[in-house]
């Protein structure tokens, strides 16, 4: 895919359909908790992309709004959605089964820090004072076949979050192989951090901030 430009940061649910819009037809996916949940809004029946949750459900729909709410039927993050004809429901033992038997194509998920190698940490801080929150990141960082990010690119002190190595405890080894963020989207391989597009920011000045090598898709 070539490099392209935009002059405008993307918005939140901008980002959530360039992310649905990459999710091959057919797959199994799980959406982590935060901003990778919007992306079940932006899936079109045509793709036919059944997801998961680990709290136990296959075949979950976009977020629930109105009389559509079921205070029973809520994704991992404790937000109502609605179910999809053919849904299913199971034990959480089991949906963790599912999670590290390599039964899902795709998990996205959120991130404090990205390393350039595809090092992921999205459980804790390492401050004293954070409150660890697991959950199933591990299980499905190493057990989707591919392990998604999306993220703010940059801290609110302006530091970037994809960085050369991780300083907060990690999650899971060399598994990210995409990062999607409002700034830019990036394609992690063994060898370089390549840019597929930038938005609101030039690829010269993304190089200069960010403390890795870039090249262009």
């Amino acid at each position: 895919m070539a490099y392209t430009h935009t002059d405008a940061a993307l918005s939140k649910p901008e980002l959530a359909a360039v992310v649905a819009a990459d999710i091959t037809p057919g797959s199994f996916v799980n959406l982590g908790i935060g901003q990778p949940t919007l992306v079940a809004d932006h899936l079109t029946a045509e793709q036919d992309v059944t997801l998961h949750t680990e709290n136990g459900m296959l075949g979950m729909g976009p977020a629930a709004h109105g009389d559509d709410v079921d205070p029973d039927l809520i994704n991992a993050g404790k937000i109502p959605v609605t179910e999809l004809p053919g849904a299913s429901y199971f034990h959480h033992a089991d949906s963790f089964a599912m999670m590290r038997g390599g039964h899902l194509d795709v998990c996205v998920l959120g991130a404090f820090q990205v390393a350039g190698n595809g090092d992921l940490a999205n459980w804790s801080t390492g401050a004293p004072d954070a409150i660890p929150a697991v959950g199933g990141a591990m299980d499905l960082a190493i057990g989707a076949k591919q392990t998604w990010v999306m993220m703010g690119l940059f801290t609110r002190a302006g530091e970037s979050k994809l960085v050369e190595a991780l300083t907060y405890p990690v999650t899971g080894l060399g598994c990210v192989t995409r990062v999607y963020t409002e700034s830019a989207v990036f394609e992690l391989g063994a060898e370089s951090v390549v840019v597929r597009s930038t938005h609101g920011i030039t690829f010269e000045e993304l190089a200069e901030r960010l403390p890795v090598t870039l090249v262009k898709a």
